[in-house]
């Protein structure tokens, strides 16, 4: 099957969205996305871009997308986070993951980026079996820490009644 992997565009957005809400029902957070199109728009185009996509095309239309980011690790330098690579249920199986992948791993080695990095569910083997025959080590024995909004505005009423 023909496919084309290109950089994402402006225009692209309510595509990538609607990848990330199939993601998150697939995850069984079917309510948890609350970012918009206009969100998307805003932050991966404007003029501080908070992110970088790429979008996998089947017959002109957008099957899967890998969303990444800078970051720095203050053990190697430069890294980039690869947020989410998403393929399409329907389109599972015929190498767009793979071709997403790729081309996150050429764009970091271009920018001569030290590690490249993500997180995967504990229960997803798929995704896992599929990373680690890529050469990608699962470090099964960290655990991904966050403060949600709500956390991250408690904490901030916390440090302000002190």
């Amino acid at each position: 099957m023909d496919y084309t992997i290109r950089n994402a565009t402006k225009k692209d957005m309510p595509a990538v969205l609607d990848l990330i809400k199939e993601l998150a029902v697939f995850e069984k957070e079917p309510d948890a996305v609350e970012v918009t199109v206009e969100d998307l728009q805003n932050d991966g185009y404007g003029e501080h871009q908070a992110f970088h996509c790429f979008v996998a095309e089947v017959n002109s239309k957008i099957e899967g997308i890998a969303l990444i980011y800078n970051r720095y690790s203050t053990w190697k330098g430069k890294a980039i986070h690869l947020e989410d690579l998403i393929v399409s249920e329907a389109m599972r199986g015929i190498g767009l993951g793979t071709a997403l992948l790729d081309e996150v791993i050429t764009y970091a080695h271009s920018r001569g980026v030290k590690r490249v990095n993500w997180e995967v569910l504990d229960w997803n083997e798929p995704a896992i079996t599929f990373y680690e025959s890529k050469g990608a080590i699962v470090m099964r024995e960290w655990d991904v820490v966050h403060l949600d909004e709500n956390g991250i505005k408690n904490y901030v009423a916390k440090l302000k009644r002190n």
